[in-house]
């Protein structure tokens, strides 16, 4: 028993492996957003794009930014990240590691607090009492 599961396990790591070889915009996608604290998916000129950035902005946080439209595989690591996260469009954000959405979700994430809780930092209310 503990053979087979042995097995198992060693020939899941190997397709693993043969997956991510055989596409590497997925282990770009991957490798992109395990390595850095705030992702952005992007392009140059969408205005979505723009407003997500604009939060973190707002928040004095720099993001990484990948700009899809500014590479020559920007289409195949779109077509990666759709596979990944269920969408095609951009922006696509991930903070830690966690799919946040896109600037829709991101400024709910923003306006409840939320963005700010898995960035770790405190923001000031500007709500008057």
């Amino acid at each position: 028993m503990a053979s087979s599961v042995a097995s198992f396990v060693f020939f899941s790591l190997i397709l693993a492996y043969l997956v991510e070889a055989s596409n590497p915009e997925a282990a770009f996608v991957k490798k992109t957003i395990s390595s850095h604290k705030i992702v952005i998916f992007s392009k140059s000129y969408c205005p979505y794009c723009r407003r997500a950035k604009a939060v973190f902005k707002e928040l004095k946080q720099s993001p990484h930014v990948v700009e899809l439209d500014e590479r020559d595989d920007g289409q195949d690591i779109q077509d990666a990240l759709s596979k990944i996260v269920g969408r095609r469009t951009v922006p696509q954000v991930f903070i830690n590691g966690k799919h946040i959405g896109g600037s829709d979700d991101t400024i709910d994430a923003h306006e409840s607090g939320e963005l700010a809780k898995l960035l770790g930092i405190s923001v000031e209310s500007n709500d008057d009492l």
